[in-house]
């Protein structure tokens, strides 16, 4: 596909995102589109010894509802997706990974922002307390089995969008190791 980038206005730049309003050229058509700026963030799919997994319950005021979710967060300028999944889950959670293997990456809404996600599957174990740096978050931890999570997913009771992403390719690895 051939596309010229006419012209970039920068609109907002702020602590978590920004946003630019690109012109271009797209197949001989000009067009514009508002872009979500985003460095990124690290989504953890963390097991405990028992078997459970570790998730989160946290008010989301663009939806205005409290989501169960894995823990994830925004990678810090210069920090590695690694070091991100390792930090946010301590934070969220007060569970240190052991083991951390990356499971993949994706864009969780290529419509409108540049924002590339990164998944990682933690060997969790208990260290702390959880320390979220956000006060409003009120993140509250839960576990629960695999298959209850795909049961709420099913349900409609979890629907963010990296956490039902992390159980399915959970699911899926499971059953090929």
């Amino acid at each position: 596909m051939r596309v010229k980038v006419l012209e970039v206005r920068r609109v907002y730049s702020g602590r978590a995102v920004g946003l630019r309003v690109e012109r271009a050229l797209i197949e001989g058509r000009v067009v514009e589109r508002e872009i979500v700026e985003h460095r990124g963030a690290a989504v953890v799919v963390p097991f405990r010894e028992d078997g459970k997994l570790v998730l989160i319950k946290q008010y989301r005021r663009a939806v205005n509802a409290e989501l169960i979710e894995f823990p994830a967060g925004t990678l810090e300028p210069d920090e590695d997706a690694e070091s991100c999944a390792r930090r946010e889950l301590l934070e969220e959670t007060g569970h240190e990974a052991r083991s951390l293997e990356r499971l993949g990456t994706f864009y969780p809404a290529p419509g409108y922002t540049e924002e590339v996600m990164h998944l990682f599957m933690a060997r969790a174990v208990p260290k702390e307390p959880p320390s979220p740096q956000d006060d409003e978050e009120g993140i509250r931890v839960v576990t629960m089995t695999l298959d209850e999570l795909m049961e709420m997913i099913f349900r409609g009771e979890v629907r963010d969008a990296k956490t039902v992403i992390g159980a399915f390719m959970i699911r899926e690895r499971m059953r090929t190791v």
